[in-house]
C-alpha cells in the first residue's frame, strides 16, 4: 500500500508514470530487523519508501 501511495503522490507532482515505478516488500526486507518485541521507533523506520534516482536520456 505504501508503495503504490507513493508512487501515486509522485505522478500527482508531475512526474510522468511511465518514468516511475514502485515495489512494496513489506516485512521481508525490513530495515531494522526485529522479529518480536519491537518498539514504535523500530517499527516506524520499517515504515518507508526509498527512491532511486536513474539518470535517463533527455527527451
Amino acid at each position: 500500500k505504501r508503495a503504490k501511495a507513493t508512487v501515486q503522490y509522485v505522478i500527482s507532482k508531475g512526474i510522468a508514470k511511465e518514468r516511475i515505478s514502485g515495489q512494496g516488500y513489506g516485512e521481508s526486507e525490513p530495515k531494522v530487523d526485529c522479529k518480536e518485541n519491537c518498539t514504535e521507533e523500530q517499527h516506524a523506520q520499517n515504515r518507508r519508501s526509498e527512491f532511486i534516482i536513474v539518470k535517463g536520456d533527455k527527451a
